[in-house]
């Protein structure tokens, strides 16, 4: 059975990490990393992707602090995903990203990624871990109404 495809996002001022789910909505891929220039041109290549994969829902990791407060990279996103709500003919959903980085960042400590490399490559691993947590979740969730 073949699921809708979900993109999962890890936003960031300078850069965008991008993950997409399998046809059987089980796992998070890596897809790529966009270098963003603004909200438009963000917006533009978001919809190209979603076209192109036939994505049904954008799940956007949202960076509540460890103690619960908000911070301005947390307001900051509320107002994207809003921007994104406003233009995407898709659903956009925030998902909490606590401590995604700090687990990119250990996967990347564990392999073997150059220094140059790391930046790049941890903000699409944290937007798999995003999407990853965000499908196990909704996995979890059907399991217990099935009960």
């Amino acid at each position: 059975m073949s699921h809708p495809r979900i993109l999962g996002m890890d936003f960031g001022e300078k850069r965008v990490g991008l993950a997409i789910s399998d046809s059987l909505g089980l796992t998070s891929q890596p897809l790529g990393l966009i270098e963003r220039r603004s909200d438009a041109q963000l917006l533009d290549e978001v919809s190209g992707i979603i076209r192109e994969r036939d994505v049904h829902l954008l799940v956007v990791g949202h960076p509540v602090g460890l103690s619960n407060r908000d911070t301005s990279r947390a307001k900051r996103t509320r107002r994207l995903v809003k921007f994104l709500r406003n233009n995407l003919a898709i659903p956009v959903e925030k998902w909490d990203e606590r401590l995604s980085t700090t687990q990119a960042d250990r996967v990347l400590n564990e392999t073997e990624t150059k220094p140059s490399k790391k930046m790049k490559k941890r903000d699409v691993i944290a937007a798999q871990l995003i999407l990853q947590a965000y499908l196990d979740h909704q996995r979890m969730e059907r399991a217990i109404s099935h009960e």
